[in-house]
């Protein structure tokens, strides 16, 4: 059932202030003092010192802590190919997020251009003034390209949302899954529907985690991703099977884990009937996932099962990752997002689904107690002690791996976080209260 009519969704939109994101300044700007330093004469000392050390550009201004999130609106969550006008509601939104979840500054650009290399030039200019860079709803199999470039080419931290969001989150719930069914992660035979940026960057990181890709079957609208099929990009043929098995039924049977980023409805009561025993489904489909919690549980009791949907346990959700990877790579300044970062951030995530949870939580959730166990293997996506966990871990990944050009004190680090996203809130609330509105 909907939270929500259409009519109030697009009220919440169109209410002024129109959209989901204002800038606002944020030193005073009330006397001639201040109008001189915030412009002419006054600015130029800051301008000074950067030409003389472009590192204090950290200092004096808002670098590090600003994330451009640029999608040109091809790959738009369920929508598809809506364009960057369409999309850039989702972009907003992506920015909300980053404030409230994690004090990071966002600006959406939405720019009006297919041409991967034309993005990837565009990209690239737009260093100087950002600390990083998501890239958002950019199609496959275009988006391995211009991330990977954008990758080697920039001194900033890149992160394809789409692709390493949903592969943290969902393999910090595969770690978990693991544990409780005493599974062994190199053993488990894996199913997954659907071959977009997703699918695949999910099953590269579950490599990294421990599956092996001879045990990974791979579908998209044409059926197995199998090595005698001519019509594979290199990104599809890096999983394919010796042979084609046949339909993704047959694949089902004995598997272990189940992992859907496709369309509503592809599994059956009968398909997951035929899985081993405790079952891993991961069905994240948006909004309908490839089968229903209901069904699924229905037909194995003993399954592990998540979604994408907020409204059943398991919810694999990239608000989960994106806001705290992001937080902790910039406050370490780090040069990039890499392997060893994104593996801590699950690991984090993974943990924190141990810890008991807090009676706040409980109450947004409206259930009177969670723990640990089948229907709850990943945190919940409004818990806020993903940033003190995850950010940390980030940050430490970050330092340990050599891509870290500043470092924290972590335990230190973990309280600062606390105090300023207390602080970003009350600011916040400040705002709309202007507005009469209630955060």
């Amino acid at each position: 059932m909907s939270l929500f009519t259409k009519e109030e969704a697009l009220s919440y939109h169109s209410s002024f202030p129109k959209g989901k994101v204002e800038v606002v300044p944020t030193k005073p700007c009330r006397t001639q003092k201040h109008l001189s330093m915030a412009y002419t004469p006054g600015v130029a000392e800051s301008c000074r010192a950067i030409h003389a050390d472009p590192d204090k550009v950290y200092d004096y201004t808002n670098k590090g802590n600003l994330v451009a999130v640029v999608s040109n609106g091809t790959a738009v969550l369920g929508l598809g190919n809506i364009g960057p006008k369409a999309g850039k509601p989702v972009m907003e939104g992506k920015g909300v997020l980053f404030k409230i979840f994690a004090d990071v500054d966002v600006y959406d650009l939405n720019i009006n251009q297919p041409d991967p290399d034309k993005i990837i030039e565009f990209v690239k200019m737009l260093e100087p003034t950002f600390g990083g860079i998501n890239l958002e709803d950019i199609k496959a199999p275009e988006c391995f390209y211009i991330e990977q470039k954008l990758i080697e080419e920039m001194d900033i931290p890149v992160f394809h949302d789409d692709q390493h969001g949903t592969a943290i989150i969902s393999g910090a719930g595969i770690l978990n899954a693991m544990e409780i069914s005493g599974k062994r992660i190199e053993d488990v035979k894996v199913v997954v529907s659907g071959a977009g940026a997703a699918a695949i960057a999910c099953c590269k990181f579950y490599e990294t985690l421990g599956v092996n890709r001879a045990n990974i079957f791979m579908y998209d609208s044409k059926g197995l991703i199998h090595a005698g099929r001519p019509d594979l990009h290199e990104s599809k043929r890096y999983f394919a099977q010796k042979k084609d098995i046949g339909a993704m039924a047959e694949a089902f049977k004995g598997a272990d884990v189940f992992l859907g980023l496709s369309a509503k409805g592809l599994v059956s009561k009968d398909m997951v009937k035929s899985m081993g025993k405790f079952p891993i489904l991961f069905a994240m489909a948006n909004p309908d996932p490839e089968i229903t919690y209901n069904d699924a549980k229905d037909a194995r009791p003993d399954c592990i099962m998540g979604t994408g949907r907020s409204d059943f346990p398991n919810q694999v959700n990239n608000v989960s990752g994106f806001p705290f990877i992001f937080r902790g790579a910039l406050d370490v300044r780090a040069s990039k997002i890499n392997e060893t970062m994104k593996m801590a951030a699950a690991k984090a995530l993974a943990a924190l689904a141990k810890e008991p949870i807090p009676a706040d939580i409980l109450e947004a959730y409206g259930v009177k107690e969670l723990s640990f166990g089948m229907d709850y293997v990943i945190p919940k996506a409004l818990d806020h002690r993903m940033l003190e966990w995850e950010a940390p871990a980030v940050a430490k990944a970050a330092m340990d791996s050599g891509v870290a050009r500043a470092t924290v004190d972590i335990a230190q680090y973990k309280k600062d976080l606390r105090a300023r996203l207390d602080a970003s809130r009350k600011r916040i609330e400040a705002f709309a209260g202007s507005y009469g509105l209630e955060f």
